[in-house]
């Protein structure tokens, strides 16, 4: 595993330093054995590992060639990794996701289309007032993945669509048990909205932050 390790962190280097860089094809796995001073095995495996993780792109009968590295593409492995969460890290996720998405519903605010938030809107007519508590939850992604989307960080948008999964069973828990729950969620989506037309930043930020507490304050209560 060390020797695979080694192997890793030299190409690993090549891409950091740029001598590789975002869609170019790696030279024969020969020569570029010998140019590291690896075994053909340990390069071998260490490009194994870098294709799991979405830094190489291994192209039967092609090649191997490093990948676009978009943060969205790189960030599935933390989705993978998050799909492993026991039951019982569901409020550190959400506390994670309260640092996070308020920052970029404030940020969205700044930078949201017309176009943007009229389709916000649409989707939530849509919805309408009395919907299932499944309707609600998958409105309930789309609805903030649109938000985050807006918000212009690619980054920030591909680490909370990551921290989501974990969180939308308690949600569906939530609204199945929470006499309250769909109508206090559908009011809390169309505030969040109307700070967003305002244009209001602070506003934004302080209604994603009471949506998102609302379901781990709910959550501690039943743990």
């Amino acid at each position: 595993m060390a020797v695979t390790d080694e192997a890793i962190e030299k190409i690993k280097g090549m891409i950091v330093s740029g001598a590789l860089r975002p869609g170019d094809r790696l030279p024969k796995e020969s020569e570029l054995a010998a140019d590291l001073g690896l075994s053909r095995n340990s390069l071998r495996e260490a490009v194994r590992a870098l294709s799991l993780i979405r830094i190489l792109d291994v192209r039967q009968g092609d090649g191997t060639y490093v990948t676009s590295l978009d943060p969205q593409l790189l960030l599935e492995a933390l989705s993978f990794v998050v799909d492993f969460h026991r039951d019982d890290t569901v409020l550190e996720f959400l506390a994670v996701r309260r640092i996070l998405e308020p920052a970029a519903t404030a940020m969205a605010a700044l930078k949201i289309s017309e176009q943007q938030l009229d389709a916000l809107t649409a989707q939530l007519d849509a919805l309408g007032d009395g919907p299932s508590v499944e309707e609600l939850v998958a409105c309930d992604l789309e609805f903030h993945r649109g938000i985050v989307q807006s918000s212009g960080n690619s980054v920030l948008c591909s680490l909370l669509d990551g921290l989501s999964g974990p969180t939308t069973r308690a949600r569906i828990w939530r609204g199945l048990t929470q006499e309250d729950a769909v109508s206090r969620t559908l009011h809390e989506h169309r505030a969040i909205l109307g700070a967003l037309r305002d244009r209001d930043a602070e506003a934004a930020r302080s209604w994603a932050t009471v949506h998102i507490a609302s379901v781990e304050q709910w959550l501690r209560s039943t743990l």
